[in-house]
């Protein structure tokens, strides 16, 4: 579904990004991961054409992704809180995102149904802008835009991050039922590698910008992570 050809990404005469070559295949859960500045999030930012490489290609259905807005239509993403429009409500947010991809007020009640537990009784009807909420919560307004409408590929930069623990299974529980039932093709950054092992079926390990390790996720796979981080 994704395939990424001789990237290169650099900043000020760094070269942040060298990447020869991934494939991500349709309905795969894939897992990166890294230490700060492994480029996980400038390689996100390739694929949603937020930024442009300096050399090589990214593909989303044998499309080059600076070609067209097509890609658009089935993939959500988020990566950070500049993603959110803060000056809105949560719902004025979700009613907004749903002109947008255009749902109906039955799909987007529906929406909410779904997405109740996840929310905890913070989200909705709160009478507060995105702005005026937790970090947690703007994280939960975030991960719950990018899914809203059903994509078939969903990108999320850091998704555990600032979430207290019953939101993290709770979010665990979604991402795999997005790829175990809804057959959605998952991208995961994270740096909580417990979790990334408990979503991905594959993870990739970068760093410095190169890929490192390619790895098949098994009853194993969190300790080798360990071990590569220790």
């Amino acid at each position: 579904m994704i395939q990424a050809n001789n990237i290169t990404k650099v900043y000020h005469s760094e070269t942040v990004l060298d990447i020869p070559e991934i494939t991500i295949r349709q309905n795969e859960s894939f897992g990166l991961v890294g230490n700060n500045g492994a480029g996980k999030t400038t390689f996100f930012r390739l694929i949603l054409d937020l930024i442009r490489a300096n050399s090589g290609n990214i593909t989303s259905k044998s499309i080059d992704v600076r070609s067209t807005n097509d890609w658009k239509n089935y993939t959500g993403s988020y990566l950070d809180q500049n993603f959110l429009i803060d000056f809105l409500s949560p719902e004025e947010y979700f009613e907004f995102l749903a002109e947008v991809h255009g749902l109906s007020k039955g799909d987007l009640a529906e929406f909410y149904a779904e997405y109740d537990e996840f929310f905890a009784g913070e989200i909705l009807e709160k009478n507060k802008y995105i702005r005026d909420l937790s970090n947690g919560n703007k994280q939960k307004v975030g991960i719950a835009s990018a899914l809203m409408f059903k994509p078939d590929l969903v990108i999320l930069d850091e998704p555990f991050n600032g979430l207290d623990p019953s939101t993290q299974i709770r979010l665990i529980k979604i991402l795999n039922k997005l790829k175990t039932e809804d057959g959605v093709t998952l991208l995961v950054s994270s740096h909580d590698l417990s979790h990334v092992t408990e979503v991905c079926d594959r993870i990739v390990i970068l760093e410095k910008g190169k890929v490192v390790t390619d790895l098949a996720t098994n009853e194993n796979t969190l300790k080798e992570l360990e071990s590569y981080f220790a």
